[in-house]
């Protein structure tokens, strides 16, 4: 058995949902936290002031994303058994408002939280460029748990 092997062997045993929930997470945060930081270095909208910061913005932003999708979630409830296209064209939208909404509380919950360590320049307040920032943060976090889906897949060799 190769060395790295015996580092993976010891995590062998299938995780629990806890320990799911908890990686999930810690990938969404990581992930969220690299491109505030990406974003912060290379586009002079986004503009952090320390490692801290930022990470704080990672786990805020993460936790106010669960909540919104909370809310959509349940909002677009009454509309889910019907067939309609009104009833259709009236989750997208009301979908559509809360996920577009939630941007300008999440834009002010971080002012709140975190002042002046953190800003978003650019039209509407740095609404926009915060609105930038959530799509590829959310894109990131994609990204990280379709290739950690892919890595799941059995290799051809086992």
């Amino acid at each position: 058995m190769k060395a790295h092997h015996h580092a993976a062997s010891a995590s062998v045993a299938l995780p629990n949902a806890r320990q799911r929930l908890y990686v999930r997470y810690y990938v969404a945060i990581t992930a969220d936290l690299i491109v505030l930081g990406l974003l912060s270095q290379f586009w002079d909208r986004v503009q952090i002031s320390s490692f801290t910061a930022g990470l704080v913005a990672a786990i805020l932003l993460q936790l106010l994303l669960q909540v919104t999708l909370i809310i959509e979630h349940a909002a677009s409830q009454p509309f889910k058994n019907k067939n309609s296209l009104q009833a259709s064209a009236g989750r997208i939208f009301v979908a559509w408002l809360i996920l577009f909404s939630s941007k300008f509380a999440m834009l002010w919950a971080i002012g709140l939280v975190l002042g002046d360590a953190i800003h978003f320049y650019g039209a509407m307040h740095g609404a926009l460029p915060f609105i930038a920032t959530v799509i590829c943060m959310v894109l990131a976090e994609e990204l990280a748990f379709r290739t950690f889906a892919t890595l799941e897949r059995p290799d051809k060799g086992e």
